[in-house]
């Protein structure tokens, strides 16, 4: 069929509905593509051994690098996030728009709701949050830019407000924005034209037939390489947060060095536990492990918000909620779209610096994380309309963050501000904030069994995150195919994954896996930006095909040219 064209007569055509992308049909690389496969492990293996045996190199140029690229690209960061937003709110809002479904007209969702959002959360943003929810809070309460303005004081009462506007900023629609875009440019055309499910057939109505060959397989790698990066960042959190929780509980000094960071013994056999359970889940398919596994995170992660909503400050976090859901609103649109310049001055240096390490951090992070969730998102919501995808996938996950943080990271806050904490919590490392919130919050026994449930939490969404990337990155490789024998390839990247976690753990911290991250972001953020010109195209082209009576799906072309 043609591409997105408009044919001789001016009545437009019919969407592309076949993509070919050739895989191997026998051998190692059996139902995979080769000039995908390959390049993509080639290019994660030779960063491993970078890292391994090249550390002060790997160190030093990592470093440069991502001094110039977060400081060049700080600008389209910004401003490409703010335009994801805005295209997915227009695309449910529009009425005709949203009535499109991501499948075929008559097509029911494969998951029930309470599934779908489980699976959203978990495999999206859970293991972040058990960070971050007192992290972030307590980083902004500390200092954000009213603090750098000298508008108000560090860690006052005042502090607390814009600390959660900022908070909202990163966790809120800028995050799932990002993710549900990337999930509906590929899924919209996946599963109503039946093209691969594959980054590249994303962006099939800009350049059709031509991402069967090489642009296409430079798209697929791209996505690959960024997937394992951004999944790196996350894993290494929740690694640090885990053997955190592991010396908390007191299984022993070797757990940590003496700066409180995790040792090298720690990392390695944390992430031989992690990652070879997570394994063992991708062999079990999205349909039985993860979907077991994802039910349970939410289960759990309710239960823990009930502990903080009953002994925690359970009314000062929902006065922080309603309070901070509406100056988030207010302020979305300017601070999605602020760029501080440094004039020279000590106090623009430092608003600079703060946005760099910050808001462009998580852009960098959420656009390096969006090949694996959105693939992940349009996996598991086929059936769905435009408008019930992008309202669930925006509105219910933000919520869901908003609660955690005000919560939890509500509490931490409290404990502050009333000096029962003393500063045991905000001077905590990162990964260590919510332990120690715990341990001043309940009394020891209780708090050794609350920081528990904690590690296993954080154990279920580290396997949940580790087992859908790899599943994510085979069904890249393989062409858009998620099922059949893959058992060598997931073994390979829950490898890979490992080393890649591991090497830059022990090579400078979360720091390096960090660095790592916004430079593997950069290529598949221009990726993500030609998805949203894609999908807008698409949508806009289905909506003209149905007011002239064109089929606009694979079902509905195949009966058409029968009947012809």
């Amino acid at each position: 069929m043609s591409t997105e064209t408009t044919a001789t007569d001016s009545t437009i055509a019919p969407p592309l509905i076949d993509l070919p992308i050739r895989t191997a049909s026998r051998g190692f690389y059996d139902g995979f593509s080769r000039a995908v496969t390959i390049p993509s492990k080639i290019i994660v293996s030779l960063l491993i051994m970078w890292a391994i045996f090249f550390p002060v190199s790997a160190s030093e140029t990592l470093n440069a690098a991502n001094s110039t690229i977060i400081a060049t690209f700080a600008g389209w960061y910004v401003y490409l996030v703010a335009f994801l937003m805005l295209v997915c709110f227009a695309l449910a809002l529009v009425p005709s728009a949203g009535r499109l479904r991501i499948g075929e007209a008559d097509e029911k969702p494969e998951f029930n709701r309470f599934s779908w959002f489980a699976m959203l959360f978990g495999a999206g943003i859970g293991i972040g949050m058990l960070t971050y929810s007192t992290g972030e809070p307590l980083a902004h309460f500390s200092n954000n830019p009213d603090i750098i303005r000298g508008a108000i004081e560090a860690r006052s009462s005042e502090a607390v407000r814009p600390a959660y506007v900022y908070t909202f900023l990163h966790w809120g629609f800028a995050a799932w924005g990002t993710y549900a875009l990337v999930g509906l440019a590929i899924g919209y055309v996946s599963y109503r034209r039946g093209l691969p499910l594959t980054i590249r057939s994303a962006l099939a109505p800009l350049f059709g037939l031509r991402l069967s060959g090489i642009w296409g397989h430079i798209i697929d790698v791209v996505a690959v390489v960024a997937t394992i990066l951004g999944v790196a960042v996350t894993m290494g959190l929740g690694v640090e947060q885990f053997i955190a929780g592991l010396a908390r509980l007191g299984l022993g000094d070797w757990l940590l060095d003496g700066d409180g960071s995790s040792s090298a013994l720690a990392i390695v056999l944390a992430l031989l536990v992690l990652v070879g359970a997570s394994t063992l889940s991708a062999l079990s398919g999205v349909g039985r492990g993860i979907k077991w596994l994802s039910n349970l995170n939410m289960g759990l992660s309710f239960a823990l918000l009930a502990l903080f909503l009953v002994v925690g400050s359970g009314l000062y976090g929902a006065q922080l909620l309603g309070v901070g859901l509406w100056d988030y609103l207010v302020t979305l649109v300017p601070n999605s779209l602020t760029l501080f310049d440094d004039t020279g001055s000590a106090i623009s240096e430092a608003l600079v610096q703060w946005q760099l390490d910050w808001s462009v951090f998580y852009w960098a992070w959420w656009i390096a994380f969006a090949p694996f969730v959105g693939m992940f998102i349009a996996r598991i919501s086929r059936g769905r309309t435009v408008r019930e995808y992008v309202l669930g996938v925006l509105l219910v996950p933000s919520l869901m963050c908003f609660v955690w943080m005000t919560l939890v990271g509500g509490t931490a806050i409290d404990l502050e501000l009333s000096g029962a904490a003393n500063g045991a919590i905000v001077d905590a490392p990162m990964a260590d904030q919510l332990f120690a919130t715990l341990a001043i919050l309940l009394d020891p026994a209780i708090a050794a069994i609350v920081s528990g449930l904690v590690v296993i939490l954080l154990m279920t969404y580290l396997v949940t995150s580790t087992d859908s990337a790899i599943l994510i990155v085979n069904t890249i490789n393989g062409a858009g195919e998620s099922e059949g024998q893959r058992r060598r390839h997931i073994l390979f990247w829950g490898a890979a994954l490992a080393f890649v976690v591991g090497s830059m753990l022990i090579l400078g911290g979360i720091d390096a896996i960090r660095i790592t991250m916004i430079i593997g972001a950069l290529p598949f953020s221009f990726v993500v930006a030609a998805m949203a010109v894609s999908i807008v195209k698409a949508v806009a082209f289905d909506i003209v095909r149905k007011r002239h009576g064109v089929p606009t799906t694979a079902e509905a072309c195949a009966e058409a040219a029968e009947a012809s």
